[in-house]
């Protein structure tokens, strides 16, 4: 059983990201939006602010039956000053829900003047650049130089890049600071290992996301779990996806959490991981 009145997302750390501090263990609000009573949202919002989350990812382009933005807003606005929110620009969806690719300078500024709009913000905490890693050296120079201005303008505070590699993020370096890399990573998903040591060793915050969902990816939580998983989550009594969660927040100080759901109670399983210590026999059979 969880109890409740001792969740705190504080318990896992904390990590700077530009001058922000913001606990490890946060929210993604991808999951949000299809639920036609937002109250639903708003209230889980509220509640996990109320666990000391302070660091919550989303996109304007989030949407089914309301816009993920929208909900923030409505939830949580006049903002608290500790909250930091994240949001990623690169793609749009359009009415009927299909993705496309926008990197160009004018679609950037469009995308996140919208993030500004629909959150209701003078200036965005956090902007990830999303983009689609393709092969070979595919710059992303003219998209990230091009957010960068926007911060000089005074639109963002700091700067994230998704979806990257190494190559990328040195790219990206060079034009402006980066503050994290959100990248798909999970306990069974290890192609990022040297994105994720690099990023340590610059000070970087790395962003898994898919870290309980796996394979599943949007689908969400994943039903596959190894004996190795299924092993430790009864040693501890855990369920599976808090193991896989908790393998997340072990695998660097850098490295913040951003688990998303709808439904209350995985919320607040979600957040009591933020207190579980894994051994160091426990990440070995995890390996």
């Amino acid at each position: 059983m969880v109890d409740r009145s001792a969740l705190n997302a504080a318990d896992a750390g904390t990590w700077t990201l530009g001058d922000r501090v913001v606990n490890r263990l946060g929210f993604g609000s991808m999951r949000l939006t299809a639920d036609p009573d937002p109250q639903t949202a708003i209230g889980l919002l509220r509640r996990a602010i109320e666990l000391g989350v302070n660091h919550i990812d989303t996109a304007a382009y989030y949407f089914d039956a309301h816009y993920a933005t929208e909900l923030i807003r409505a939830a949580l606005s006049p903002y608290p000053d500790e909250l930091v929110i994240t949001t990623k620009v690169g793609f749009f969806r359009d009415d009927a829900g299909d993705w496309h690719e926008a990197n160009s300078p004018a679609a950037l500024r469009e995308q996140v003047e919208d993030n500004l709009r629909r959150l209701g913000r003078d200036r965005l905490d956090v902007v990830n650049l999303r983009i689609i890693r393709r092969p070979g050296r595919d710059s992303i120079a003219e998209s990230f130089g091009a957010l960068a201005e926007l911060r000089a303008e005074g639109l963002i505070g700091e700067l994230g890049i998704s979806n990257v590699r190494v190559d990328h993020l040195d790219e990206a370096q060079a034009i402006a600071p980066v503050v994290c890399v959100q990248n798909n990573y999970a306990i069974d998903n290890h192609g990022d290992d040297e994105l994720l040591r690099v990023c340590g060793s610059r000070g970087v915050a790395y962003v898994p996301f898919f870290a309980i969902a796996g394979s599943a990816r949007e689908s969400g939580a994943t039903s596959e779990h190894s004996a190795a998983v299924a092993a430790v989550a009864a040693r501890h009594g855990l369920s599976p996806h808090q193991v896989r969660l908790a393998w997340t927040l072990h695998q660097g100080k850098n490295v913040l959490a951003i688990p998303g759901t709808s439904d209350l109670t995985h919320l607040e399983q979600n957040v009591a991981v933020a207190g579980v210590r894994l051994t160091d026999a426990d990440l070995a059979e995890l390996a």
